[in-house]
């Protein structure tokens, strides 16, 4: 018997054999018992934010937004760019819309960027603002920031 051939059959019965959960450390699912309910996903705990998790590192900002009055801006569309790792070679592009309250919120993030500071675009309609986030710096990395929306000018001629 040739030798590949011996160990086709060799890892085709490993296959097997987990497949049918015959083999230590091999994954099964278990159904629930009876009168046990079955396990349903927590809601999110943070329910003054909309939350997006980018998943990255340990860094969250809170952002909130308002308008040139003062008041909270509500389904304001918050997005930006992280560029992290060695030379910048991994990248996030997160988006999320504000609350009610004028609130969003960013977890997940690299604590170390490539070219920092990251800026965090807003914008409602004709409405824009910024918030520039630095997470190296001191006490950056749980950070709170505020952005002001401002129409642009216009110019009549």
């Amino acid at each position: 018997m040739a030798r590949s051939h011996r160990l086709t059959l060799f890892f085709g019965g490993l296959l097997i054999l987990m497949a049918a959960g015959r083999l230590p450390g091999a994954r099964t699912q278990e159904t629930p018992k009876k009168d046990q309910a079955p396990k349903t996903q927590e809601p999110p705990k943070n329910k003054d934010f909309s939350v997006m998790d980018g998943g990255a590192g340990p860094c969250s900002v809170e952002l909130t937004v308002t308008d040139a009055e003062g008041k909270p801006a509500s389904a304001v569309l918050i997005n930006v760019h992280i560029a992290y790792g060695f030379a910048g070679f991994h990248k996030l592009d997160l988006s999320v819309y504000t609350n009610d309250q004028g609130k969003a919120k960013f977890i997940g993030l690299p604590d170390r960027v490539h070219k920092p500071p990251v800026e965090f675009h807003a914008s409602k309609d004709q409405a824009t603002g910024v918030a520039v986030y630095d997470p190296g710096a001191e006490g950056e990395c749980q950070a709170k920031h505020n952005i002001e929306l401002h129409k642009p000018a216009t110019n009549k001629q």
